[in-house]
């Protein structure tokens, strides 16, 4: 019997809507987005009228929004957009179905969260949405831990869950480059549109030191974990915990911030 295709990630629509089950902790443990970024976002765009798209708990949303930036959060989950109403007003709708009432917007950013959108119809109703010379910057963290604790998390989900799609063995060598394709796929879409510029990556690599419980809280917000059940949430939260405590309790994670951006060219 031949195998079928997987589906893509914006067809995922279980664990895109999974990340709300517990909104304090996504927006307590997930990282930030480097300043320089969100510098050279703002510097780029011709005005500060911005639109969030998959604005989640409001973590990039709050960091421009202090930049002296409007924000408009557009996010399917209404736990998470009711968080993230907290600093900036959010409608709550799938990005494709959202319906902009004629407004424009000098940029559109979406932090991890691009990938759940349908490359093609995300990428029309983003040249809808912009203004002339308006900025379009999608932008995901590449996580790179310590190789032992990659290996414990690929492990573990294997053990707890082997039909994961994020049981295989690419987590166990996570590199700058693992998000390439995602940004192609995106730059694709925006050309597809004939709306937009040349598509050009930009990339932010930092660190950032965690403990293990802090580590363990990050973990519980990944999508291979949020769709698990309590027993293989605890199961591999443990395995992972358990090779942290083997190397002094501290890890240290490198991260690429990896972003896609684009001009809206004139019609």
């Amino acid at each position: 019997m031949p195998t079928l295709p997987r589906p893509e990630p914006h067809q995922h629509r279980t664990m895109a809507e999974s990340f709300g089950v517990d909104p304090e902790r996504y927006d307590r443990a997930r990282p930030r987005y480097p300043e320089e970024l969100v510098t050279a976002v703002l510097a780029a765009s011709p005005g500060s009228e911005l639109l969030n798209v998959g604005c989640g708990t409001g973590i990039e949303g709050r960091q421009f929004h202090a930049r002296g930036a409007v924000v408009l959060g557009v996010e399917p989950d209404a736990r998470m957009a009711e968080f993230a109403r907290r600093v900036f007003p959010v409608e709550v709708a799938k990005f494709e179905d959202w319906d902009p009432a004629g407004r424009t917007f000098d940029a559109l950013v979406s932090g991890q969260a691009w990938h759940w959108v349908d490359p093609a119809a995300g990428a029309a109703k983003a040249a809808q949405v912009l203004r002339p010379g308006g900025r379009f910057v999608a932008f995901w963290h590449v996580f790179m831990p310590p190789e032992e604790i990659s290996l414990a998390l690929a492990d573990a989900l294997r053990r707890a869950m082997p039909d994961s799609p994020f049981s295989g063995n690419y987590l166990k060598s996570p590199s700058p480059d693992a998000y390439q394709p995602m940004l192609d796929k995106a730059a694709d879409g925006l050309a597809g549109t004939g709306a937009f510029g040349t598509a050009e990556n930009w990339h932010y690599a930092w660190t950032q030191d965690y403990s293990r419980d802090e580590w363990l809280d990050l973990l519980a917000t990944q999508g291979g974990v949020t769709v698990a059940t309590p027993e293989q949430r605890d199961q591999i939260l443990a395995e992972v915990g358990a090779a942290i405590d083997a190397r002094g309790g501290r890890l240290t994670t490198n991260y690429s911030t990896a972003a896609v951006t684009a001009v809206r060219v004139a019609s």
